[in-house]
């Protein structure tokens, strides 16, 4: 590895930059008691960068990772994503942001129980004015790519836990998003599954262009990582690129 930058001195007005971070905090309120989940981080994340963020739990990666999803808000502090400044926007406008610009990967797979594969990924478009007709060859089109043209009318609960993260894969890149965050991906998958879904992961990344931010505890990550950022106790600690 490589140290690049400090995340402080990271921070510029560059128009490459795909996403910054500014001086983010997210302090908790638990009680008479504040918890810093997150205190003053820094970054900024260019486009086809594939992010590692690597820390014990409660570090705040996934804190981290959640606001620069627009999953939450910081306490303190700017998220600006492909130009659009996150920051205390409501739900409202932020869900739009979200749709628009940001692919989701769960270690959880949040697959809806009760459609198919190719519904699941679907999904994200079904209220777009986009022709259904194009939503499906989209869908199946993607399903074939992540390597499940044949499971396009099974249910999530006929499915292994690495089929079911393909699903989510694909059904993340349906809206075309320039990024893609993805919280503990491999988590529930077994060594094999878990470096298959790293391998597509990587192509998507490589030759798709995909930009992801993935925060993870499985070290295998780091091999397809091109930077790998350590926190510890909501701070970023360590800034450094894969060479």
């Amino acid at each position: 590895m490589t140290t690049v930058p400090t995340p402080t001195e990271n921070v510029t007005q560059d128009s490459d930059v795909l996403v910054r971070v500014e001086e983010v905090s997210k302090i908790y309120r638990m009680g008479e008691t504040f918890i810093k989940a997150l205190f003053k981080a820094s970054l900024n994340v260019r486009p086809k960068e594939f992010v590692l963020l690597m820390g014990p739990s409660g570090s705040g990666k996934s804190t981290l990772l959640h606001l620069i999803g627009g999953l939450d808000q910081p306490t303190r502090g700017k998220v600006i994503v492909d130009g659009v400044d996150f920051t205390d926007k409501p739900e409202s406008v932020l869900s739009h942001l979200r749709h628009d610009k940001i692919g989701f990967v769960f270690q959880s797979y949040n697959l809806i129980p009760v459609l198919t594969a190719l519904e699941n990924v679907e999904l994200p478009l079904l209220f777009d004015a986009v022709s259904q007709a194009d939503v499906r060859k989209r869908a199946k089109a993607l399903l074939e790519f992540v390597g499940l043209a044949g499971r396009l009318d099974h249910k999530p609960a006929q499915m292994s836990g690495g089929e079911q993260q393909r699903v989510a894969i694909a059904r993340a890149l349906i809206v075309s998003p320039r990024l893609v965050v993805a919280d503990e991906p491999t988590a529930n998958v077994d060594a094999a599954t878990a470096t298959a879904l790293l391998e597509l992961m990587s192509d998507l990344n490589r030759k798709g262009g995909v930009t992801f931010i993935t925060a993870s505890h499985d070290q295998r990550l780091i091999k397809y990582a091109t930077r790998v950022i350590q926190m510890a106790d909501g701070v970023i600690e360590k800034d450094e690129a894969v060479v």
